[in-house]
């Protein structure tokens, strides 16, 4: 078999570049070990993730209800067999879309593990009937997407089906007692907070001295402080895992920080500590394509490989490892195919955290900003001076703009506070079009909404900011 276009890998970035490419009538074929398409981000991180925080936040409102506004309802029963069909039946939909959609645009989709035999030949392994006679396909060109996976030391692996990855997790089979989750990453967080909200004792252990070291610690505090509420103070900064110990009882751990080391016993671990790229028995040894010192794919910016003729996007060509990013190079990739000229250069990508409150932010932070010695200059509003915030009861929360004092343009933005990452898009926007701040400012926002805490925000630079009192600028 042959196809002038073959697609290693069925999640976002993988079905894009395929559905794109179908668009334009390129014969495509698309590769994927798994049975329905959607990869990772569908099948068992972004959406499954995101359907039980949902839970986890109506679980949460209905408490703060009681506890500060005068409503109250009983306690709630958590029928965790419903909880867990629901998220499938998301997940089912939106995969059983995602088929329809490829079968409509005529794209041959083929269940197998995929190795390159050569530049110009992948081999098709399995036992499905989607998979041609002999199992070889040849391809004019191939866009490699096949995405990342959990992470887990030789220190924390464990045969004791009481220790999960974030894919087991995401299965819901039980509600332990008493959860120990191992890393403070966005990943760890989120699923921290489903298990503690569905009623674990959570316990969260970060070697770093606080939670999502990669994140300006001004919007990281009021996540820590409301998440430390949560889950009874149980988050230990600083601290290492040392070894881990299956017993009858539950899974023994040594946990050792600055001033001691000590044993705890847990109903089960959720160790979450990163991701890899998926390139292992890809057979990439057979071509030229060259891996970075972290096992990402090398890519120039229009995600070509050193095989010009083979491409990669999303997860695996390297950080970010964001679903719309992998996208957005799917569409560059196949624009580079189609003899276009065009590159995967961005301004400002946004991430989003889906913990309560949310984090979220785009383009350029005051780490990145410190360690490039790039000067810049911050415009922060409190949420505690927005009416809307005051109206819900959830004033914790911050939008801040980051601005280049020698031109005035916004050059990053980060907020934190509920619905975060619905508010960061016109950050991504203005960023992406070279803005000044007085073109944010000076754009009329509805009242009382969190997204004027964004034109807040940029009046704060200018000192016009009517709800807090700061000196004009001069």
């Amino acid at each position: 078999m042959h196809a002038p276009l073959a697609v290693i890998g069925g999640g976002p970035g993988g079905y894009a570049a395929a559905f794109l490419a179908a668009d334009l009538g390129v014969d495509v074929v698309l590769v994927d070990a798994a049975p329905r398409l959607g990869g990772t981000c569908l099948l068992h991180g972004c959406i499954p993730s995101k359907a039980l925080l949902h839970v986890a936040r109506v679980l949460s409102e209905v408490e703060e209800l009681g506890q500060d506004w005068g409503v109250v309802f009983g306690q709630p029963a958590i029928d965790l067999a419903g909880v867990r069909a629901r998220k499938d039946k998301v997940v089912g939909t939106l995969a059983g879309g995602l088929q329809q959609l490829a079968k409509r645009r005529g794209v041959r989709v083929v269940c197998a593990h995929a190795r390159f035999q050569d530049a110009n030949t992948l081999q098709l392994e399995g036992d499905s009937d989607s998979i041609p006679t002999g199992g070889a396909m040849t391809f004019d060109h191939a866009i490699i997407a096949t995405g990342s996976a959990p992470i887990v030391p030789e220190p924390l692996r464990t045969a004791s089906q009481r220790v999960m990855d974030s894919e087991e997790a995401l299965r819901l089979e039980r509600i332990p007692d008493s959860l120990l989750v191992v890393g403070g990453g966005y990943i760890g967080l989120e699923l921290g907070t489903v298990y503690a909200r569905l009623g674990s004792r959570v316990t969260i252990v970060e070697m770093a001295d606080r939670l999502l070291p990669a994140v300006d610690s001004d919007l990281v505090k009021h996540l820590q402080r409301r998440l430390g509420k949560l889950v009874e103070d149980r988050l230990c900064l600083n601290t290492r895992v040392l070894e881990m110990v299956d017993r009858a009882a539950g899974v023994e751990v040594t946990l050792q920080d600055s001033a001691s080391q000590r044993v705890e016993e847990f109903d089960a671990v959720l160790v979450a500590v990163g991701r890899r790229a998926v390139t292992q028995h890809l057979g990439l040894e057979k071509t030229r394509v060259q891996l970075d010192s972290l096992g990402f794919i090398q890519c120039d910016r229009q995600q070509r490989t050193a095989e010009p003729h083979i491409l990669a996007v999303g997860d695996v060509a390297g950080e970010p490892m964001l679903a719309h990013k992998a996208a957005h190079q799917a569409r560059t990739a196949i624009d580079v195919i189609q003899g276009k000229p065009t590159e995967f250069d961005k301004r400002a990508i946004p991430a989003v955290i889906f913990t309560d409150p949310e984090i979220a932010w785009a383009g350029l932070t005051e780490q990145q900003a410190a360690a490039a010695n790039r000067r810049v200059e911050s415009a922060l509003f409190p949420w505690a001076a927005s009416g809307r915030a005051q109206a819900t009861g959830r004033t914790d929360g911050l939008t801040k703009w980051l601005i280049d004092p020698d031109s005035n343009q916004l050059v990053g933005c980060g907020i934190v506070g509920v619905g975060a990452g619905e508010l960061i898009s016109e950050a991504v926007l203005a960023i992406e079009m070279g803005c000044e701040v007085a073109d944010v400012s000076h754009s009329v926002h509805p009242h009382p909404t969190l997204s004027e805490t964004l034109m807040n925000a940029a009046e704060v630079f200018s000192g016009t900011a009517l709800e807090i009192y700061k000196p004009r600028r001069r």
